[in-house]
């Protein structure tokens, strides 16, 4: 048996770092964070929904993220302080949570794309702490990019290294689409590059989507409880775009394959 051996060439610091980032991408899931807040069993998360639930889920998953990629992004103003506000948008998450907690699936249609484009915002702000230039397309896809990280798209099972799994899985989506906003923009979010990146982040943002709204109709005071539920569903998010741009920071400075290397090594260790 050979062993693949690479020389360590990033500090201690950074690989305090990294292995930070692989506990908060590697972590407890939304449905583990959502069955502690309200306790319950997180397969039964997983199995509430019915079948049209589940394909409404879909349509306002894949409607949700186009509506935040037009919007927030944009809004992130480049010369405001970079500092990231996740308890001003965790607030603002949980308030829309409280619609979704008193009206249930019925009002999923309107809360979710004012949930994702306030999460959107976080996310990017995140990025833009950790050094991002989300004036970049690249950088700002990256940001999308997050909501896939939460969840398996249906008919998938768990994949060793999961997480570069799933950025190796878009990496084609994202490198077509930072081409075409480069030279075009967001102004045709119909154009088929554009289209299939965003159904394939969709299709994992939308299984985190049903658990959100599956612990919703856990019978708990309605909104207060569609509140909580939305509070668990940003911080879920916010850690995993914490980890996602400490990798990409790091991988901007030593390399992607050096990262990779170090993010296995590490993770085995643990």
């Amino acid at each position: 048996m050979t062993l693949e051996v690479m020389p360590a060439r990033m500090t201690a610091e950074d690989l305090a770092d990294l292995a930070q980032a692989i506990q908060m991408l590697e972590g407890a899931s939304f449905a583990s964070r959502a069955a502690n807040l309200l306790g319950r069993q997180t397969d039964a998360l997983g199995r509430a929904l019915p079948a049209p639930a589940l394909k409404l889920v879909a349509r306002a998953a894949e409607a949700a993220l186009n509506a935040a990629l037009r919007v927030a992004i944009r809004s992130i103003d480049q010369t405001s302080p970079a500092k990231a506000s996740p308890r001003l948008h965790k607030a603002a998450a949980a308030a829309s949570g409280a619609i979704g907690g008193a009206f249930g699936l019925a009002a999923l249609a309107v809360e979710l794309p004012v949930s994702t484009t306030i999460l959107l915002r976080s996310i990017a702000q995140i990025a833009r702490e950790a050094g991002e230039d989300l004036r970049q397309p690249e950088a700002a896809l990256a940001c999308v990019e997050v909501f896939a990280l939460g969840g398996e798209a249906p008919g998938s099972g768990p994949i060793e290294g999961g997480y570069f799994a799933v950025r190796a899985a878009l990496a084609r989506s994202v490198s077509e689409s930072a081409r075409y906003l480069l030279q075009k923009g967001l102004a045709d979010q119909g154009a088929p590059v554009l289209v299939r990146f965003v159904s394939q982040i969709a299709a994992r943002f939308g299984v985190v989507v049903s658990q959100k709204l599956a612990a919703q109709a856990v019978p708990v005071i309605g909104a207060i409880g569609g509140a909580a539920v939305n509070l668990a569903f940003a911080e879920h998010f916010q850690t995993l775009a914490r980890g996602h741009f400490i990798v990409r920071r790091l991988e901007r400075a030593f390399g992607a394959e050096m990262v990779r290397f170090e993010y296995r090594r590490l993770r085995n260790q643990a």
